[in-house]
């Protein structure tokens, strides 16, 4: 959410860096118009309300003088009666404003490349070698197949499309990854581990972004105001929500493992096969509340964080600055780790790692003082995959497979995987 003052007093510099990414001039239009017509109004009503307790005390003063108040007592009727037309053409306008400002994505930053589409995104370092094959490899969701370990027909059968049932060391491997990432993470990297409720209230989810702009993407409970969490991002930020915090407690740093749950509207026909986009998934998620002034360096330390774990695994990627087009709804600069995929040919996206600045802390009214009487600021928040878990499943089966149709286990996760060294049929 953007602070409607700033909107207001730098008006045409938010239109310019907003409609880098997309068409948002008619909605900041209506957005200052109302605003302004709100502000004029209140401005107003709090003259006339002084000018209406002045002509108060005057006719008292007047009367106990003798003097003649009906002219003051005419003039006290009439600005009453303005005053009451003034609240009534007020009503509405607080909550259209708010409407409006939850609708409104965050401003990109300085930093963020401007573009058009994903086309435009910056590639800032490409890490390790795709793998070259001898023999043509399979899909993921072929091996997987194959070997026993994935089964998307059953799946289908108990629930529906983009379900996976995982079987034997393919359920393993899901279970190793959460446990290798959520180590690099808390033992290495200064997160502490916290498990979250994996449902979420309506208020939780506009604090995020979430609501109201993407409810077709979000699971409901009927009969309740609960979501299905579409990722841990939303209850990790809503741990401090409403809270005024210490300056000398930032940065909070948080890591969560949870089941995440997404509805996929308007995806239907991309990656409809496999792991990749499914209605419920893995993720590693890692959350940071940061003074203001540290949220880019946190930025690079939580990206540096995800890379990790991709490196540990041997897997080829690169990070990608997402330009203004591309940015999510909430963030206000974000990296990309796009890992390579054979059976694309390509690289494709394993974590986004987002500097939100206060665009959430404002939604979900999260401050800090510096002072203990110091005036409150808002936090800054950031959120980033550490990794998807289920889509670090598809990279190293597709990634590792052998001449022999075995999946080989990366060194470093065979700890994990009670010294498993490979998957195969037999």
């Amino acid at each position: 959410m953007l602070d409607t003052r700033f909107v207001l007093d730098n008006f045409d510099e938010v239109k310019r860096r907003l409609e880098t990414r997309g068409a948002f001039a008619p909605l900041l239009d209506e957005f200052r118009a109302v605003a302004l017509s709100e502000r004029e109004k209140s401005r107003e009503i709090e003259d006339l309300r002084a000018r209406k307790n002045s002509l108060s005390e005057q006719i008292i003063r007047q009367k106990r003088q003798g003097q003649e108040v009906e002219h003051l007592v005419l003039e006290s009727r009439n600005v009453g009666q303005r005053i009451s037309r003034l609240e009534e053409e007020m009503k509405g306008l607080p909550e259209k404003l708010e409407a409006l400002r939850l609708t409104i994505p965050n401003i990109p930053h300085e930093s963020v490349p401007v573009g058009k589409s994903s086309a435009d995104n910056a590639v800032e370092r490409v890490i390790g070698q795709p793998p070259a094959f001898a023999f043509n490899p399979e899909p993921h969701w072929d091996l997987g197949m194959r070997l026993g370990i994935l089964d998307f027909e059953r799946a289908a059968k108990i629930t529906g499309s983009r379900f996976a049932v995982y079987f034997g060391p393919g359920a393993l491997l899901e279970r190793a990854l959460i446990n290798f990432m959520l180590d690099i993470h808390t033992k290495e990297r200064g997160f502490k581990e916290v498990i979250p409720p994996f449902i979420a209230n309506a208020a939780s989810l506009t604090s995020t972004g979430n609501l109201p702009k993407f409810a077709e993407d979000l699971f409901k409970l009927e009969g309740r105001d609960w979501y299905l969490i579409p990722t841990a991002e939303v209850p990790l930020t809503n741990i401090y929500r409403n809270e005024i915090l210490d300056a000398g407690a930032l940065p909070q740093r948080f890591v969560a493992y949870t089941p995440c749950f997404r509805s996929e509207a308007g995806s239907y026909g991309k990656d409809v096969r496999g792991l990749i986009r499914q209605h419920q998934f893995n993720k590693v998620e890692l959350m940071v509340f940061s003074l203001p002034e540290k949220s880019l360096d946190e930025l690079e330390r939580m990206t540096a964080a995800a890379e990790e774990v991709l490196k540990r695994l041997g897997l080829a990627y690169r990070v990608v600055s997402l330009c203004t087009a591309d940015l999510g709804f909430a963030s206000a600069k974000t990296y990309d780790l796009e890992v390579w995929m054979p059976s694309r040919g390509a690289y494709m996206e394993i974590s986004s790692c987002s500097d939100c600045l206060d665009f959430q802390a404002r939604r979900s009214n999260i401050r800090f003082r510096r002072e203990p009487k110091s005036r409150p600021e808002f936090v800054h928040t950031l959120n980033g995959s550490g990794l998807a878990v289920g889509r670090t499943v598809s990279a190293v089966l597709e990634n590792f497979q052998q001449p022999d149709g075995s999946v080989a286990i990366p060194e470093a996760l065979r700890p994990y995987m009670s010294g498993l060294e490979k998957i195969s049929s037999s």
